[in-house]
């Protein structure tokens, strides 16, 4: 037994599991096929139903039929996944050209769940056909399902651009997929004017392709986001709702929403705007009322007299769903990997496939047209000396020896002599030999045509072209979404805005905020702020009530308050907590405040955590509506915290302290723009208990000033720091002592020579001095004494005067 058992290193076997896990999610669940645009579920969905005859020409059939066949013959998972999949390509609101008709409840644009499967009907619809159209015919390759009982395609033949038409939207292990939805008419124009000329540009193919196409409609701005898209797979276009001014009897008016963005939540956004309303965040709604019916979409927003409209519905633009931006993230299965693809790319990819699946469906056809000539010359064959070829058969013993027969005396081949002994009696008349030579001459002239096919390339694409001009043909409607070139700036009347005001924003250690007059806080001073017993001041900012001020916590969470949200509380006084503000665990410390006015995508926010971990997020991504809850800055692991939180404007230096006195220096640029929900990468390769006591950005003006657990402080200049990589181990700014070995317990970046600092004790006490009285020292040092612990207790943390 000892034998099978492998000492593995548990890296190895986690990275080996992990790798094979992703990519079975990448490629077998979560992200659609360049070729079809399916993903594995949906295209399982369609061939059973396909398979078992569900078919846009047949009854409608229960939904739990399909789901049963699916699960029992292609995908074991759980029947409320395969459910859910096969609902959402019946959803008009969901898919540009539906693939599944359903009768019965199939869920709403309220997010309102279908109904189970057992109440509803479903059958494929006429274009999902078009996806399935000649499979038989060997056009694609297939598999084993999941026990090897049965075969599935690993593709469809997809007679038209599925992927560009229908989009995709998915998550899986370090990929996700947005691929808008397209109107069909538009992706095949695109796809001949692709075929007639592969060096087309982009902005060509934007000629016929111009932008997307949601199921909702709504108004889509900026083209130069959907061209960079288009180019490069990447982009941003805002998408705003339909929204016409009424006039009502009153004298009153009202703003009427017919169309909203794709994938928005009708009764959230209506709930939102009501809540608006109800909290008085916006000055001159009346009522908000969902009167959408059978009809359509209508969402009515009552105004008060004299009243903006358009100041109201910029107001609603900004803070509401009612306009939201789609960022296109066009990540695809291609040639068995993910890939991010522009539109040249998915459309040749797809011309590609075609061109696989009509040389393959020709050969098919010709190899049966070929076989079915060869009978055709037999029977002519045999009818040309009938008399001796009954004579045969009569004196043959049974069927097998007259096949023989056949074969020995005339030549005829096994085949044609099979079709000659099952020939029946009436096939016998003088016109069944004239039909017989009319199929012969009509086998001719097609074996002459799939021949041409397959040896002409030019042939094989117009066949082609011409497939997709009659999908074109059949199947094409009107654009929904209207294309606006620019993204229109929002500019919000002051009759809806908070008033501009200058003020101070100060947190505190325990967490207590608040904002303070510019007045109040000059006439008191920094040292007079209110503050609890044993609490200290951690930061305070200057600002104004239009910011947002966005507060980070250890968790790696942040909390989003608008400054005017904050209580005007004097400066003496005591804050606020924030947790009366946006409810946060009892055990969540405060890390970093910052101020922002139109989150511009000009720098970069820095998470550091204690177990040494690290990542960089644009500030553009911070930006949001939310303020009732706490926004995820950064994914944790268990027993870890967010220790430092810092902004940088350009690639910086940074540098990271230990408690063991270990410290790394290297370039911010080597740290990849991240989205929020990253878990960020490793940043210094840590020593067994050993922690993170500083992450900062350091430049060649300042110094840093780090205190020991034995109450010595030390400060380094810029120069004693060695720039590496990222995730080494660094260098030791500490001496090593057998004995009592100092360790540190906090440390800062000072940018200004007259810093002056503040060293606190678990008791509370303070400790104060001056920055520049600390002379610089070595690489191998432990600096200078400052208190006695026995007297002046544990450090807990320091202080330094350069709050900004």
């Amino acid at each position: 037994m000892s034998e099978i058992i492998q000492n593995l290193p548990l890296e190895d076997v986690i990275g080996d599991r992990f790798g094979r896990y992703s990519k079975y999610i990448i490629q077998e669940r979560a992200l659609p096929d360049v070729r079809d645009g399916l993903k594995p579920v949906q295209r399982r969905i369609l061939y059973a139903m396909y398979s078992s005859g569900n078919t846009y020409d047949k009854h409608f059939r229960k939904s739990a039929k399909t789901v049963g066949d699916v699960i029992g013959q292609f995908h074991p998972h759980g029947d409320t996944s395969v459910y859910d999949a096969m609902v959402r390509l019946s959803q008009e609101w969901k898919l540009r050209h539906l693939l599944i008709e359903m009768h019965g409840n199939n869920g709403s644009i309220d997010n309102d769940p279908p109904a189970a499967m057992r109440y509803t009907e479903a059958k494929l619809s006429k274009l999902s056909e078009e996806l399935l159209r000649d499979i038989n015919k060997d056009t694609v390759d297939y598999m084993p399902n999941y026990d090897d009982t049965e075969e599935e395609p690993m593709v469809l033949p997809s007679r038209f651009p599925n992927l560009l038409v229908n989009g995709s939207t998915g998550i899986s292990s370090g990929y996700a997929t947005d691929i808008p939805p397209h109107n069909l008419n538009e992706v095949i124009q695109a796809t001949l004017k692709y075929i007639k000329n592969p060096d087309i540009t982009v902005s060509q193919l934007m000629k016929s392709l111009k932008g997307p196409d949601f199921p909702t409609g709504g108004i889509i701005q900026g083209i130069d986001g959907i061209k960079k898209a288009y180019e490069t797979g990447k982009g941003k276009i805002v998408v705003r709702s339909k929204v016409e001014v009424d006039k009502l009897r009153s004298g009153r008016k009202q703003l009427l929403v017919t169309e909203i963005p794709f994938e928005v939540n009708k009764s959230a956004l209506v709930k939102k705007i009501d809540e608006l309303r109800a909290d008085k965040k916006v000055d001159g709604i009346v009522e908000v009322r969902d009167e959408t019916d059978r009809t359509g979409l209508r969402v009515a927003i009552e105004l008060k007299k004299d009243v903006n409209p358009s100041s109201v519905l910029n107001f609603l633009y900004k803070n509401t769903d009612l306009q939201v931006a789609y960022n296109f993230n066009m990540v695809a299965i291609s040639e068995g990997r993910p890939k991010l693809m522009g539109i040249k790319a998915m459309i040749d990819s797809y011309l590609n496939h075609q061109i696989e699946v009509v040389t393959r469906r020709t050969r098919y056809d010709l190899n049966q047209a070929e076989k079915r000539m060869h009978i055709v010359e037999g029977l002519m064959k045999a009818l040309s000396i009938l008399d001796e070829v009954i004579q045969l058969i009569r004196n043959s013993k049974n069927k097998k020896d007259a096949k023989d027969n056949l074969v020995e005396t005339y030549d005829f081949t096994e085949a044609q002599a099979e079709a000659i002994v099952m020939l029946q009696l009436y096939r016998l008349t003088n016109t069944d030999i004239v039909a017989l030579e009319n199929e012969h001459e009509e086998l001719e002239n097609l074996i002459s045509r799939l021949r041409e096919i397959l040896d002409n390339h030019d042939a094989l694409l117009s066949v082609i072209e011409s497939e997709l001009k009659d999908i074109q043909k059949t199947y094409k409607e009107d654009r929904l979404s209207v294309i606006e070139a620019e993204i229109e700036e929002i500019k919000i009347d002051k009759e809806v805005v908070v008033p501009k005001e200058d003020v101070i924003i100060s947190l505190t250690h325990d967490g207590y905020i608040k904002r303070t007059s510019i007045r109040s806080f000059n006439a008191s001073g920094v040292t007079e702020v209110g503050l609890k017993n044993e609490d200290t001041l951690l930061k305070y900012i200057e600002g104004h009530t239009q910011q947002t001020l966005l507060v980070f916590t250890n968790k790696g969470r942040y909390l989003n308050i608008p400054v005017h949200k904050l209580s005007d509380i004097k400066w003496k006084d005591l804050g606020q907590h924030v947790s009366q503000i946006v409810p946060i665990d009892d055990d969540e410390k405060m890390i970093n405040m910052y101020t922002e006015n139109d989150f511009k995508d000009d720098g970069y926010y820095v998470l550091a955590t204690r177990n040494g971990m690290i990542k960089k997020s644009n500030i553009g991504l911070f930006k949001s509506s939310r303020y009732t809850k706490p926004l995820i800055a950064m994914r944790m692991k268990d027993q870890d915290d967010v220790i430092s939180v810092f902004k940088i404007t350009s690639d910086k230096t940074l540098t990271v302290l230990t408690h063991k006195g270990m410290s790394l220096t290297y370039d911010a640029s080597e740290l990849s723009d991240t989205g929020l929900r990253a878990a960020g990468v490793k940043s210094i390769n840590l020593k067994d208990e050993d922690f993170v006591v500083m992450t900062d950005a350091v430049s060649e003006a300042d110094t840093i000033l780090m205190v020991t657990q034995r109450g010595a402080i030390k400060r380094i200049g810029y120069n004693t720091l060695a720039k590496a990589k990222r995730a080494q181990r660094g260098l030791t700014l500490l001496k090593e002592l057998k004995k009592q070995p100092h360790r540190i317990v906090d440390a800062k970046t000072c940018r200004e020579a007259d810093t002056s600092y503040e060293i606190v004790s678990t008791s509370g006490k303070v400790h104060e001095g001056a920055n520049k009285d600390i002379h610089l020292s070595e690489q191998y040092t432990n600096g200078t004494f400052i208190v006695d612990i026995k007297e002046f207790g544990d450090i807990s943390y320091m202080i330094i005067s350069d709050h900004n």
